[in-house]
């Protein structure tokens, strides 16, 4: 396919204005794009705006916010064909259900521009389950984020043979002029490439603290003060590259090839059942101490823009 896709998109729009899609909504608005949103659900304007008042100083503080930033290039639309008119970017992230996506999939069709990409937020359904909503399919594709996308630079790219390749090139320059980081899934499978390894993680974590090994509280504090550090930097493949001392990924492989296999070998398989609810219920409870969501919520994030501040700072020193 050699249909061309425009690489420049004046004005982009969002297709469910729930926590994904609000947060969506401030990270284009930042960038100075004009938004135009479409949500069924009651107070869906009111609610998208306070969350985008709440998100600006927060992109305002990692310097993402452009010159040209406006809160007022919001625009909510009373339909989604409404809504994509006129848009060259869509980005859809509306409830996790096949029905609900196929619907609003087939009632924006006759209204996408020639050149228009659309990507879904979904995180656990088939591209080619959603490509029977659109007559050319071309066009559609997977734009993961990792939550809140205004924030976490993260975002999964995945097309198969009915994609345009060229549409798949459009939104990685889309993203990445977004400030995103992209990453390519050249295979689906289930969960994607990010959701599969914090899967993996917490699947041992729970057995951890079936088995009695650790509290809820401590195999936390075991992640937040020990490999997660370490993740937040680097990924595992070069973190143990490094962890060889010099002599390669290769060399740390079979220096300790025995021992991982030994823990691999130990590895816990968990169900969430009831007792194993309640066990993560009552020890997050006890983590929790008193403090609410909001107060959670609030400190991740400050963590969160603190961390990643950090993080861009020191890539600035290291160009420079």
């Amino acid at each position: 396919m050699s249909r061309p896709f425009s690489q420049t998109f004046k004005s982009v729009a969002v297709l469910g204005t729930g926590v994904i899609g609000a947060s969506w909504a401030s990270l284009f608005l930042a960038k100075g794009y004009h938004v135009r949103a479409y949500d069924p659900g009651l107070d869906a304007e009111k609610k998208t705006r306070a969350y985008i008042a709440s998100a600006w100083p927060q992109l305002n503080t990692l310097g993402q916010v452009a010159a040209d930033f406006n809160p007022d290039h919001l625009t909510f639309f009373a339909s989604p064909e409404e809504a994509v008119k006129g848009a060259g970017f869509i980005q859809e992230s509306v409830p996790e259900q096949l029905p609900i996506k196929l619907e609003l999939y087939q009632r924006i069709d006759p209204a996408l521009e020639l050149d228009a990409v659309i990507a879904t937020s979904a995180s656990g359904l088939l591209i080619k389950d959603l490509q029977k909503g659109f007559r050319d399919p071309s066009r559609f594709l997977l734009g993961h984020p990792f939550n809140p996308p205004h924030l976490i630079p993260l975002v999964e790219l995945l097309g198969n043979d009915q994609t345009n390749e060229a549409a798949i090139n459009a939104a990685k320059e889309f993203y990445e002029a977004c400030g995103k980081v992209t990453i390519r899934v050249q295979k689906e499978v289930p969960a994607h490439v990010a959701n599969r390894l914090q899967a993996a993680v917490w699947r041992e974590a729970i057995h951890l603290v079936s088995e009695g090994v650790a509290s809820v509280e401590d195999v936390d504090k075991a992640m937040t003060a020990g490999p997660g550090l370490r993740w937040s930097v680097m990924g595992p493949h070069m973190l143990f590259g490094l962890g060889s001392g010099g002599g390669g990924i290769g060399e740390f492989c079979s220096r300790y090839g025995d021992s991982f296999h030994r823990w691999w070998d130990n590895l816990g398989q968990v169900t969430l059942d009831t007792a194993t609810i309640k066990a993560l219920v009552d020890g997050l409870r006890a983590e929790e101490n008193g403090r609410d969501f909001a107060d959670l919520a609030d400190q991740r994030d400050r963590k969160l823009i603190a961390v990643i501040k950090a993080l861009n700072e020191g890539d600035t020193e290291q160009v420079n």
